[in-house]
C-alpha cells in the first residue's frame, strides 16, 4: 500500500447498448474519468453513486440497476501525490445525462477510440480491461 493520502470514492462504468462509455470531466480539469465522487457520512457505495450519478448527471437510478465490480486502488486524476480507493459498479443505460454539479463536459466514447483522450489512472490503467470486455460484450449484443 502506498504512503500517499488516499481519497475515498465510488464511481461507475457506464456504458449505453452500443456499447459506448460515458466519461466525464470536472470543471477546471483536463482529464476525463468515470463518472462517480467522494463518499457522504453513512452512505453505502450503492447510495453515494446513485446520489453521485444524479447530482452530476440527471440519472434516476435504482440500487437493481447496478452491479458491484470490486474495489480498486490507483494515482487520484486531479490531486497530485494522492491516491484514490474506490467502489466501482457497471450499469447500462440508454439517457445520454447532462452536465450538472460540478461537470463540465461528458462525452459517450468507444472504448477502442480513446488513446487520444487524457484519462484518469483509474480508468486508463486498472479498469480499461473491464471496460473493453463489457463494451465487447455490448457490441456483440447489439449485433444480433
Amino acid at each position: 500500500m502506498s504512503d500517499m493520502p488516499t481519497i475515498r470514492i465510488v464511481a461507475a462504468v457506464i456504458l449505453n447498448s452500443q456499447g459506448h462509455l460515458l466519461l466525464v470531466r470536472k470543471r477546471g480539469t483536463e482529464i476525463f474519468m468515470q463518472p462517480g465522487g467522494k463518499f457522504e457520512p453513512g452512505e453505502t457505495s450503492e447510495q453515494a453513486i446513485i446520489r453521485e450519478l444524479n447530482e452530476e448527471l440527471g440519472f434516476e437510478l435504482e440500487p437493481g440497476d447496478f452491479e458491484f465490480v470490486g474495489r480498486f486502488s490507483a494515482h487520484a486524476a486531479n490531486e497530485v501525490d494522492h491516491m484514490v480507493d474506490c467502489d466501482v459498479h457497471f450499469t447500462v443505460v440508454e439517457t445520454e445525462g447532462v452536465a450538472a454539479a460540478e461537470i463540465e463536459e461528458l462525452m459517450w466514447i468507444d472504448p477502442m477510440k480513446m488513446d487520444d483522450v487524457a484519462l484518469a489512472p483509474l480508468t486508463a490503467k486498472v479498469m480499461r480491461p473491464y471496460i473493453m470486455t463489457m463494451s465487447a460484450a455490448m457490441q456483440n449484443r447489439s449485433n444480433m
